[in-house]
């Protein structure tokens, strides 16, 4: 009989469902939750009552859309990541606001900043990268060694001193060499090159 696979019935509702209507679950036979991603919504928002917890009223939402708690803005599922173990298959947060997140716990984890500190240090900075003067900073700059924040680059000059190794000497000698003066290095001692006057 055509058309039984792609079904399954919600044991609360007791509705014929398509398979993409119920939330997935590895431990039962047939891979797929009970309940229908309706009925499962409904009955955990109840028992979250029933423990007296603060439940968030539903906001009403068109066919193919989902409000995110976020930015307070009702968006198509096309503006959300798939959750096939949420209630509705769909992502928490829409993609802006994971994304938004994802930046800031970046900044938190490598660089123990917050984005007000960030946008802090780009405003001391008038907006632009300290190097050029010329392009809008926009990446943290710090030392590898001891992990202390620089300031805020443009992409090309963050990428520059990274491929200079971090190395000042290097810097010097790549002006040295941008200002027509260019040396041959003379060694002085072991590893280690006079530089030009």
């Amino acid at each position: 009989m055509e058309g039984l696979d792609d079904a399954k019935r919600c044991s609360r509702c007791k509705q014929n469902k398509p398979r993409a209507a119920f939330a997935r679950n590895k431990a039962v036979r047939d891979g797929l939750q009970a309940y229908c991603r309706e009925c499962a919504a409904a009955y955990h928002q109840a028992r979250q009552l029933a423990k007296g917890k603060n439940v968030r009223p539903p906001v009403e939402t068109p066919e193919g859309h989902k409000f995110c708690r976020r930015c307070g803005v009702i968006k198509p599922h096309s503006e959300w990541h798939r959750n096939a173990t949420a209630s509705d298959g769909l992502s928490t947060s829409c993609k802006a606001c994971r994304a938004q997140k994802g930046r800031a716990d970046h900044l938190k984890r490598s660089y123990g900043l917050t984005e007000a500190q960030r946008d802090a240090m780009v405003v001391s900075q008038r907006g632009l990268c300290v190097i050029c003067l010329n392009a809008p900073a926009v990446h943290v700059d710090h030392c590898h060694k001891t992990g202390r924040v620089r300031g805020v680059l443009c992409f090309n000059c963050n990428s520059a001193i990274g491929k200079l190794g971090d190395d000042p000497d290097a810097v010097r000698r790549a002006a040295a060499y941008l200002e027509g003066n260019s040396w041959k290095p003379i060694l002085v001692a072991p590893g280690v090159y006079q530089l030009p006057s």
